[in-house]
Formats: structure tokens, sequence, C-alpha cells
């Protein structure tokens, strides 16, 4: 499996994992603002934006070309994804 595929796979874990388990910050891999600026407009990299709905709504900060997906809904579109991209999640 690749990297970026098992980066995946711990952010969406990270994401369904029940609050106050620490697991984000133990063993969920970030990146900086500047890499991520980096990979913008690449098209082998798909940023998806998974905040909340009601925090999605009411940003006025939004990475231009993010996708945005329901983090309540990872089962139903986490298999959709194109395994050969480099994949980033956010939330904030």
């Amino acid at each position: 499996m690749k990297i970026r595929n098992w980066l995946i796979l711990l952010l969406m874990l990270a994401l369904l994992a029940p609050s106050g388990t620490g697991l984000a910050a133990k063993q969920v891999p970030s990146i900086s603002v500047d890499t991520l600026k980096t990979l913008l407009g690449f098209k082998d990299v798909l940023i998806i934006d998974v905040r909340a709905p009601k925090d999605w709504d009411k940003s006025d900060s939004k990475i231009k070309g993010a996708v945005r997906q329901d983090p309540g809904q990872v089962k139903a579109w986490a298999a959709k994804l194109d395994k050969d991209m480099e994949i980033v999640l956010y939330c904030a």
C-alpha cells in the first residue's frame, strides 16, 4: 500500500475515532500550510474539506479547488477515492 493511502486511512480513522481518544494527536500525520500550498493545482492531488456542514457553511475561508465531503459520511465516499491520487483531508 502506498504511503499516501496509509495517510488517508489514518486520517479517516481519526475522523471516525471517538473524541477524547487522542488518536488524532498521536498517530495522524499532518502537513504545513506551506507544504499544502505547494500541492495546490497538481492534477494528482485531491484536497477534501471535511469540516462539519455548519462550520463549512459559515466559513469565509475555503481552499479553491477543494472538494467538500461530509465527515459523518466517510464510509460512503472514502471507497470512491482514486487510490493513485495524493489525498489531503482538512477540517480547519
